[in-house]
């Protein structure tokens, strides 16, 4: 079986390509997933995208570290939207939730987006029991992480992840539509520890899943 494209949109300020390249490592080395790497979006062609079963989005809406032009902007704005409506899966993990908040389209196709983070801390992330995306992962855990607070705008939401700190609790994992395609969030993901997480690199592979079969 040939393995699943993946276009991974990665590299801001906060959020180094690298910790994201070493979480999707083990997954790409399974032969699962054939990984394909932006890191820096400046004047990318969305035309591309219909190259790719899903989209895996782990970028604040800037070009690169180096550049704080939105990549998400002009033309390009509604790019990913339209390849969701249209059958691609799209996985925001982490900093993909991260600036959009004053960007509709982009914040619409996500259902919710980042507000603000306390300083790291022991975070606990819950599964949602029985919930399929959370199969292979049976108990909660706990990661020292960002623990972020979130703006929820989509009350179809289908939550199967939530969080837990000294700073209250919060929704931390959703899949929603959007035309024929389907959107899976995952908030935690600040360092490298957090996405190597058996129970993270599970539900990382469950999200890539349930977009692809939409």
């Amino acid at each position: 079986m040939n393995p699943t494209r993946v276009l991974v949109f990665c590299d801001d300020l906060y959020h180094p390509a690298a910790v994201v390249r070493a979480g999707l490592a083990p997954l790409g080395a399974s032969g699962e997933f054939a990984f394909d790497w932006i890191e820096n979006a400046a004047g990318w062609n969305p035309a591309g995208l219909r190259d790719y079963a899903a989209v895996l989005l782990s970028k604040s809406n800037v070009c690169s570290a180096k550049d704080e032009t939105p990549w998400l902007a002009g033309p390009n704005e509604g790019a990913l939207r339209d390849y969701v409506r249209a059958g691609g899966g799209l996985v925001a993990v982490h900093s993909g939730t991260a600036s959009y908040r004053d960007w509709p389209i982009m914040r619409a196709v996500l259902g919710g987006v980042f507000a603000n983070h306390p300083p790291p801390c022991p975070v606990t992330v819950e599964p949602v029991g029985g919930h399929p995306l959370c199969a292979g992962v049976e108990a909660a855990f706990t990661v020292h992480d960002e623990h972020y607070q979130m703006l929820l705008d989509d009350p179809a939401l289908d939550v199967f992840l939530r969080t837990r700190s000294a700073h209250g609790a919060q929704v931390a994992g959703w899949t929603r539509r959007e035309g024929r395609g389907r959107v899976a969030v995952l908030t935690p993901g600040h360092f490298p520890e957090v996405w190597l997480h058996a129970s993270m690199q599970r539900l990382l592979v469950n999200a890539l899943h349930a977009v692809v079969a939409g």
